[in-house]
């Protein structure tokens, strides 16, 4: 089997089987990409940085649900005409491609990435019975140095939030869009996935749909609520509501389903608005939800579900950020710290 059959057929099996989304399989297939570089000999491209994605020629489908830049021309051509090495790959051979990524500066979370998108390809091997022995049996993941998620003040976040203007049909969907992440704690990809039929206003609840299909119910707040029902009142009383996407919650100026990418370019008009830090990113509106609940009593159980945590240790980190704030706060206040 030729290498780019075989990655094909594993991202068509992190789309079908297991509901990866677009995103998340357009990493694996460039990290894949990159190491079957590697395997070729084709060192420049392996350390080039491009964005590896399948050669061009190769058939359109690849899982991913876009159409991806190709290879470098050299690249494109060898993986294409070589016959398949994936699965002749051994331990040594892994690791002298970390040895490699360690020559090009990646960082320590990089790596560990591009090797568990490598411990999940050759397992999938394992299983559909290309090979019968797992490469990275015996390779330990670097230890990653421990980084604490950016989280915002309430006050920071009261700012932040009462800068839309919502005397506008824009400004009451940003206002909405923002009450909502910070009073549920959704990814953007969660949020811009948002239905109406989705918001339950007399429950106080919010349906959403999470990674790999899986949905849950969330609490959602009064102001929330507040801010969605005027921006629904507002858009459904413009003149142009009737060619709106009906489904979709949060539309663009279009009247089409806004994308993650149009939330990060709002959220940086309304920090440079109000003067926060510019680096402030919709995952950390959701960072302080889930900091601002533990802090004020929740129990981790809880914070778990509502952020869609498939392990508890994942929303455990968050537990190390409030401590550290305990601790901050007794350095300065206590006499004798």
């Amino acid at each position: 089997m030729k290498d780019i059959a075989l990655i094909d057929e594993f991202l068509k099996y992190l789309k079908f089987e297991r509901h990866f989304s677009p995103h998340t399989a357009k990493c694996y297939a460039a990290d894949l990409f990159q190491f079957c570089a590697y395997v070729h000999g084709d060192l420049e491209a392996a350390a080039g940085r491009q964005n590896f994605s399948r050669p061009t020629g190769a058939p359109s489908e690849n899982g991913t649900g876009h159409a991806p830049a190709p290879l470098p021309a050299a690249t494109a051509v060898l993986v294409e005409t070589a016959e398949g090495r994936l699965l002749g790959v051994d331990t040594e051979r892994v690791k002298e491609f970390l040895a490699f990524l360690g020559t090009q500066s990646y960082s320590k979370s990089t790596t560990a990435r591009k090797l568990a998108t490598l411990r999940s390809f050759y397992k999938f091997c394992l299983r559909r019975g290309y090979i019968d022995k797992h490469p990275l049996a015996t390779i330990r993941t670097p230890k990653q140095d421990k980084r604490l998620p950016k989280c915002l003040t309430v006050d920071e976040i009261n700012t932040l939030l009462s800068t839309p203007d919502d005397g506008s049909l824009l400004g009451a969907r940003d206002r909405a869009m923002l009450e909502v992440v910070y009073s549920t704690g959704l990814r953007v990809s969660e949020l811009v996935d948002l239905n109406r039929n989705d918001v339950d206003f007399t429950g106080q609840a919010v349906r959403v749909r999470g990674k790999g299909k899986k949905q849950r119910v969330s609490p959602i707040g009064q102001t929330a609520l507040h801010a969605l029902k005027k921006y629904i009142g507002m858009r459904d009383a413009d003149p142009r509501s009737a060619t709106f996407n009906a489904e979709a919650l949060f539309v663009n100026k279009h009247g089409q389903r806004l994308s993650t990418r149009s939330v990060r370019r709002k959220l940086d008009k309304y920090l440079l608005e109000c003067g926060l830090d510019p680096a402030i990113s919709p995952h950390t509106l959701r960072h302080s939800f889930a900091t601002h609940m533990l802090e004020n009593g929740a129990d981790l159980r809880s914070v778990q579900e509502m952020l869609g945590h498939r392990s508890l240790s994942t929303t455990q980190i968050y537990t190390h950020l409030t401590a550290q704030r305990l601790k901050t706060a007794y350095d300065e206040a206590h006499p004798r710290s």
